[in-house]
Order: C-alpha cells, then sequence, then structure tokens
C-alpha cells in the first residue's frame, strides 16, 4: 500500500492531476473518489476523460446513477457513476458494474464502504475542499464543484493505492506531482504576462481618446 498527498490550488491544477491520472490508468482498474459536495470530484474526473480520450462530456451523473464514455481511439472505457442516492451493496451490484470492469477505466464517486468489493486492486482518492465560505452551484461544465471560483480554497488531497496492481506506486505519484507543479507554473506564468498586456491595452485606449490629449 502506497499513498500520496498533495494540494491542488485551483480547477486547472485538479484536472491537470487527473488527465497525469489517466496516463496511470488501464483497463480494469477502479478509482473511488470522497469528499464533501463542491470537493471538486467530477472536475477530478474531467481531467481522466481528456487523458483517457473518451466520447463526451464528463458530467455530474447523479440524475442518472452512472454515464458510459467510450474511446474515441484506442483505449478503455471510462465508466463514471455516482453513488451518493445507493445505500447499500444490493443497490451497486443491480448496476451491474462488474460487467464493465475489465474493459473499462471505473470512477465512482461517493463509493466509499460501498464498491470495494468490486476490485481488490484500487485507487481511494479523497478530496478536503475548505470549509464554510463558498457557495456551490452548478456550473456549465456539468459539475458541481465551484473550483473555478477564486474564492474556491486549495484541495488536499490524499491518493491511497491498494492492492498489487499499484505495487511501485512511487513512480506514478512522481509523475503525479510533476504535473501539478506544471500547472501551477503555467497559470503564475499566464498571470505574469496578463498584467502586461492589460496595461498596454489601457494605454493604447487612452492615446486612441482625443480627449486624452487636450
Amino acid at each position: 500500500m502506497n499513498d500520496l498527498t498533495i494540494d491542488l490550488p485551483d480547477a486547472d491544477a485538479t484536472r491537470a492531476f487527473g488527465l497525469a491520472l489517466a496516463r496511470e490508468l488501464r483497463a480494469g482498474d477502479l478509482v473511488m473518489l470522497t469528499g464533501d459536495l463542491g470537493a471538486g470530484k467530477t472536475t477530478l474526473t474531467q481531467g481522466i476523460g481528456t487523458g483517457l480520450g473518451v466520447r463526451g462530456q464528463v458530467a455530474s451523473p447523479t440524475f442518472i446513477i452512472a454515464r458510459v464514455h467510450p474511446p474515441l481511439a484506442d483505449g478503455p472505457y471510462l465508466v463514471h457513476v455516482d453513488a451518493y442516492r445507493l445505500g447499500s451493496l444490493d443497490e451497486v451490484e443491480a448496476l451491474d458494474l462488474d460487467a464493465s470492469l475489465d474493459e473499462s477505466v471505473t470512477v465512482v464517486e461517493w463509493g466509499q464502504d460501498l464498491v470495494e468489493s468490486l476490485a481488490e486492486d484500487r485507487l481511494e482518492i479523497t478530496i478536503e475542499r475548505p470549509r464554510g465560505g463558498l457557495g456551490v452551484s452548478a456550473g456549465s461544465d456539468g459539475t458541481d464543484d465551484g473550483l473555478d471560483s477564486p474564492e474556491a480554497g486549495v484541495r488536499h488531497v490524499t491518493v491511497r493505492a491498494v492492492g498489487d496492481r499499484w505495487a511501485g506506486f512511487e513512480r506514478a505519484a512522481a509523475a503525479l506531482r510533476a504535473a501539478v507543479v506544471a500547472s501551477v507554473e503555467s497559470s503564475e506564468e499566464a498571470d505574469d504576462t496578463a498584467g502586461p498586456r492589460a496595461e498596454g491595452s489601457g494605454m493604447q485606449e487612452l492615446a486612441a481618446d482625443p480627449s486624452a490629449e487636450k
């Protein structure tokens, strides 16, 4: 068993983490996502979907329980499950998820204490968000994470790698850390370049205003 703890400062870093995680996943893998409403579970799954190269928008599947995203090319399906409204193992088994596990990457939100029996090998990811302050509302991208708000706050993420499949998880953990660092550095560089451009634009507008010459 191996653990990884990492901070994700914003939605871009969360998606970058998911995209990097997708590079470590293969058909048959189970990923469990645990966290409060608005923690960033769906945003992370969007990154996984992008990394896997699957069809369709990855959005919260709450009202239909599960969405199946076929690959655009070679690669596994993505099965995205929201177990929030499921109260027992019997209800989970009624979804017949084990029938698709071998050919899919299965991501289950709210699956703690419900889906562990589906696979001895799995990743258990817990996302913690700051308490209070931010109201959660559904976004246009189908998430209810609120991560795109500047007040969203840093997400504290713990990944627990379970089973022989994830022996040597340290290498994957290093790749995940590197992806988040690169995302943060890219955002900082974008912020640095945006400032001078905004000032330059304002100066040009001022010079173009005839009243400014008087």
